[in-house]
């Protein structure tokens, strides 16, 4: 054979009509029917490396992980940390009572307070029997005396220090029924043993003193954390039995056979298991996001195996030796399968244009996992249905209740073309406004777990002392002193006036806010010396940089915090101190949210421009891709639209959701599309009649696959944790109008174009 012809044939297969529409990738499938021996020892080596891998799995709970290199905001959130240390890491515990005043509750209290310092998990407290007052000899003693006997002694002695200490009213609350003790985790043996084991052994602490007088709550971000973790395993847990009960049991209504639902099951949990298996092995641990990933894994398998096994049985039905009617699905439904592959890859694909650790981890979890998937559906599968039908595995009668839909489908589809096409045209061209104006989004609430009691006692701190939840303001310093030379003292002091002014009166802390002990003739290094474990986050060892901190709800709006901030830094530039940083996990976490939200956005929009002209590529048409566009942009727009008008606004699990979906959602489309064209092409239908035959060849699979795909997420509705719930809602939702685009607008919008899309008949698969 000559050069030429080499390249002439290449050329062809890259480029001419002959070209495959799922770019050859389908020939993994007739390597597996070629060489069943050899791809079977493969799958069962991959199967048993991924087998090996899945007893390391393990959840990271670090929200870092999720937001890291995200931007500017994440290191200077990192620089912050690095220099002062900060509240972040903290655990805070709600002390209730009402008999604070009695000595006996008091004395229990300290003693508590006392007790938690020796942890081996504690460096260090910070609580009303921490604080320490300056003495006139240059000693210090404790701001709460401990020989109080009386409890109107004692109630005289908290009100006095509530008045006069600022970091008091921080610790009890005005009515005296609450106190909050802040506990400094030691970060060396939290790493070496889990937070997990931390928080157990500091709730076996304050257990032993819980009492009918006193209730112990721990809370602050560790807890918080911890429980989001532990929402987010249950769940996964919940999803994956759930899933394969689901999608097992909507194969057997769909094929009518028991067996049959077994077949179709098994791929999606072989699937699962190596998707499993390799992110594990890639990464190490799953994160928050990058657990959704096997859920969508699971469906997105369960669908794909059943379309093949629908095709497999048709063929049998009309006649086909079962043994190659195996072969005929790999050889039709092969490409569109590679297809479907590529347009759910590149959507997880897109949002690596988004910086962040936890972003650009999901994104390869989700690439690994598409491209996964299509490995185990082109070897495991064939092999599997050869062997079922080696043992014996009977043809199963049609499901009535999966076909039943179709006829009305069609019906509505032929008859009302024109005004399905215009009406659709014309919705998806409105909503791509609310598109263009909705905007980001972010609430911490929306992250915790439903009915979490560490929530209700930060809720509960935030009504008692006014706030936990820290902002950070750091300024440079002058005078390079570590006991805070005078001019420094006054700009430290102008700022945390700046901040008390936003956020009430006595509501910050920093090196200027013991003003009064200075008042009664203590040096400013004897105060510094008396805060003990607080020093180092209010001026840096080298004396360059001071912090004020500020305590604001935990509840608060991503809009209000933002103003919030900028309000802040106005007021300090308006003064003449430059430099001045405003920080903080829950800043970082919004304007980092605020930031991704938009650039996913932005992965959204690419993701549909790239995936139409990938379809458009594979079909060497541009009708195609545009009878491809507004059954697939309908759904998409739709559920923005409804974000928009619900006031939820985009937040970061909705754009993954929307993405994702999107990259599903055109798998149906492009199945139908190929079988319409097999038809044109293949069973020499014209363009009317292969319409109306491609809906009864695949509308039930459609069908059943969209059921089992929103059944299989809905599961994730019923997260614990809001975000989750709302990543569900949205997916089932954008899926659900999918279906309505695949088997209505995309029928009805084929009919209306008649000639317009009568020479698509005429491109080769």
């Amino acid at each position: 054979m000559s050069n030429k012809s080499v390249l002439s044939r290449i050329q062809n297969w890259a480029f001419g009509h002959d070209r495959s529409i799922g770019f050859g990738l389908e020939y993994l499938g007739h390597t597996t029917l070629r060489f069943p021996r050899l791809l079977a020892l493969l799958v069962l080596l991959v199967s048993v490396f991924c087998l090996v891998q899945i007893p390391r799995i393990s959840v990271d709970g670090d929200m870092l992980r999720v937001f890291a290199d995200s931007g500017q905001e994440y290191k200077d959130y990192q620089d912050l940390s690095e220099t002062f240390g900060t509240f972040e890491n903290d655990i805070n515990i709600l002390v209730s009572t009402e008999n604070l005043t009695d000595p006996d509750v008091l004395a229990s209290i300290r003693e508590m307070s006392l007790d938690l310092g020796t942890s081996e998990y504690v460096s260090g407290t910070m609580s009303a029997f921490t604080l320490r007052r300056p003495m006139a000899d240059g000693t210090t003693t404790a701001a709460i005396p401990e020989d109080l006997t009386d409890s109107a002694a004692v109630a005289d002695a908290l009100t006095e220090l509530q008045q006069s200490d600022p970091m008091m009213r921080n610790l009890l609350s005005p009515d005296l029924k609450s106190a909050v003790i802040i506990v400094f985790p030691d970060q060396e043996a939290v790493n070496a043993n889990g937070t997990k084991a931390m928080i157990a052994e500091l709730r076996d602490l304050v257990a032993f003193y819980q009492s009918p007088d006193i209730e112990v709550t721990l809370t602050g971000p560790p807890i918080w954390t911890s429980e989001m973790l532990g929402a987010a395993v249950d769940d996964q847990v919940r999803f994956t039995i759930w899933g394969f009960g689901l999608g097992a049991l909507i194969a057997f209504i769909s094929l009518r056979s028991l067996m049959g639902a077994v077949i179709v099951a098994a791929t999606p949990f072989i699937a699962v298991m190596w998707v499993m298996g390799l992110v594990i092995f890639t990464f190490g641990s799953f994160s928050f996001l990058t657990i959704i990933v096997t859920t969508i894994v699971l469906v997105i398998a369960f669908a794909e195996s059943l379309f093949l096994i629908f095709n497999w049985l048709a063929y049998w039905r009309d006649g086909m030796d079962p043994y190659k009617a195996v072969n005929e699905t790999v050889r039709v439904v092969g490409p569109a399968s590679a297809l479907t592959m590529l347009t759910t890859a590149v959507s997880f694909a897109s949002l690596s244009l988004t910086p962040g650790q936890g972003i650009q981890e999901f994104s390869m979890a989700g690439v690994l996992a598409s491209v996964t998937n299509f490995v185990c559906l082109m070897t495991f599968l064939p092999l599997l249905l050869k062997l079922a039908v080696k043992c014996g595995f009977k043809l199963p009668k049609p499901s009535i209740a999966i076909t039943a839909p179709i006829p009305v489908a069609w019906y509505i589809a032929r008859r009302f073309a024109r005004p399905i096409t215009a009406a659709a045209i014309v919705v998806t061209g409105l909503l791509l406004i609310p598109y263009a104006l909705i905007q980001p989004h972010f609430s911490f609430e929306d992250m915790m777990s439903k009915g979490s009691a560490a929530l209700t006692a930060a809720q509960t701190i935030d009504e008692g002392v006014g706030g936990v939840a820290p902002l950070y303001i750091s300024i440079p310093l002058e005078q390079s002193d570590p006991n805070v030379g005078e001019e420094d003292f006054e700009k430290i002091r102008t700022v945390q006036d700046i901040v008390e002014k936003r956020l009430g009166n006595d509501k910050a802390i920093s090196a200027a806010a013991f003003t009064q002990y200075e008042a009664a003739g203590f040096n400013r290094e004897q105060v510094l010396d008396a805060v003990g474990d607080l020093r180092s986050r209010f001026v840096n060892e080298e004396g360059t940089r001071a912090l004020i901190t500020g305590f604001m709800p935990l509840i608060i709006a991503s809009e209000e915090l933002k103003a919030l901030k900028e309000g802040i830094e106005a007021d300090i530039r308006a003064v003449g101190i430059e430099g001045a940083e405003v920080g903080g996990f829950r800043v970082m976490t919004t304007y980092a949210t605020d930031n991704i939200v938009r650039g996913l956005q932005f992965d959204l929009t690419a993701s549909v421009v790239v995936n139409l002209f990938l379809i458009g590529l594979a079909f060497r048409s541009w009708r195609v891709a545009l009878a491809t566009a507004i059954p697939n942009l309908f759904p998409v727009l739709g559920m923005e639209g409804w974000l928009f008008f619900s006031g939820q606004g985009l937040q970061l699990t909705t754009v993954l959701a929307l993405t994702i979906a999107f990259g599903i959602a055109v798998d149906d489309t492009t199945h139908f599309l190929s079988h319409y064209l097999h038809a044109r092409r293949e069973e020499g239908f014209n363009h009317h009649d292969a319409i109306k035959h491609t809906m009864e060849r695949i509308g039930g699979a459609i069908f059943a696959t969209t059921l089992i795909l929103c059944s299989g997420v809905a599961i994730v509705m019923t997260s614990a944790l809001p975000q989750v719930a709302l990543f569900g809602s949205l997916f089932v939702g954008t899926l659900g109008l999918a279906l309505i685009g695949d088997v209505f607008i995309l029928p009805a919008l084929l009919v209306a174009g008649g000639r317009f899309f009568h020479p698509l008949g005429g491109v080769k698969k």
